[in-house]
Parts: structure tokens; sequence; C-alpha cells
């Protein structure tokens, strides 16, 4: 099995002490933007205007690519969005593998080092993981993994455990559209 060497940074940094910032409560902006994915893979909604940051990361068989990621931070919830289009030397034909890898990465920053839900599905087309888990602090976090040719494309939400079935996530989660 192929998969990143590295896996993606940007959903365990929410898991650090600077991603406590999303245990605060505040007012949630009623103003959402439709947000334009690097190279038009997809849209998704957030609740305000996220920072973009390129993340440099390697194939197992060390391959550098790009990963795109889009953060934001807004009324006590973390709101994370990112793709990358895997090099040749990724075997992108078993998508789940590639996703269950994913998933593993980040199960060792879960309170008990593993998601208390995982749900597999498609989504317009792409293998997709949707899974949950606890975080130490109180929080939980809500992830979307989805594999769609050689496109990787993560949603994630951070926030109280009750905010990963609330308003906010659903409408994010809800909102991500594909490009063909």
């Amino acid at each position: 099995m192929i998969f990143l060497r590295r896996g993606f940074l940007a959903v365990p940094a929410l898991l650090l002490p600077g991603g406590a910032r999303a245990q605060k409560q505040n007012q949630i902006p009623l103003k959402w933007y439709t947000v334009q994915i690097e190279d038009n893979a997809f849209t998704v909604e957030m609740p305000g205007i996220p920072d973009h940051r390129l993340v440099n990361d390697v194939s197992a068989r060390g391959t550098a690519f790009p990963l795109h990621s889009y953060s934001l931070d807004v009324g006590g919830y973390s709101y994370v969005a990112q793709t990358a289009l895997y090099p040749g030397d990724v075997d992108a034909s078993k998508p789940r593998a590639i996703l269950q890898a994913a998933l593993d990465g980040r199960a060792p920053r879960l309170e008990g080092r593993k998601w208390a839900k995982v749900g597999w599905r498609e989504i317009q087309g792409g293998a997709a993981a949707e899974s949950v888990g606890a975080v130490p602090g109180g929080n939980a976090l809500r992830q979307l993994a989805l594999l769609k040719g050689r496109r990787y494309v993560s949603l994630a939400f951070l926030g109280a455990a009750t905010g990963v079935t609330g308003i906010e996530a659903e409408r994010f989660f809800a909102s991500l559209r594909l490009q063909p």
C-alpha cells in the first residue's frame, strides 16, 4: 500500500494547544462565504474568509507535491478544508486503503487513540470516510476524507462534542461541491 510519508499536517495541528481556541464560544457570524479551493478542485462554504497555506508534502516514494490548506477559527469552532493532487507514484486504485491510512495517521491524537465512529460511503463519484472522535480537552473532531481519482479532499471541524453534529458543522460538510 502506498500512502503519504508524513501525512497531512493541518488537521493534526488543530489538536495542539493552539487549537484550544475552539473551546471559546463566540457568536457565529450570519454571513457564510463560498470558498473556491485551489485548482478549482471543489467549493465549500465557511463562515468567514479562511487563511490559505501551502504545505509541501512527499509521497511514500519521495515525490514532492503541494497540499493546499484553508483554515478558519470562528465562533468557537475550527474549520479546515484541504486538497492535494497525488503524484503518479501514488497508487490511487485502492482509495479505501489511502483513506484508512489518513484515518490511522490522525488516530494517535484522539482520546483513546481511536475514532469513536467511522462511516464509509461514496460522494460525488469518490470514495469517502467520515469520522468523529474526542480530542483531549473536551472537544471533538469531525472529518471527511475523500479520494476521487488522484484528488484528495479533506474537511475537518473541531469544537465542542455537541457542535460536530450541530447546524454549523452540518452546513460546512453539506456545502462540499466537487468540480467535474
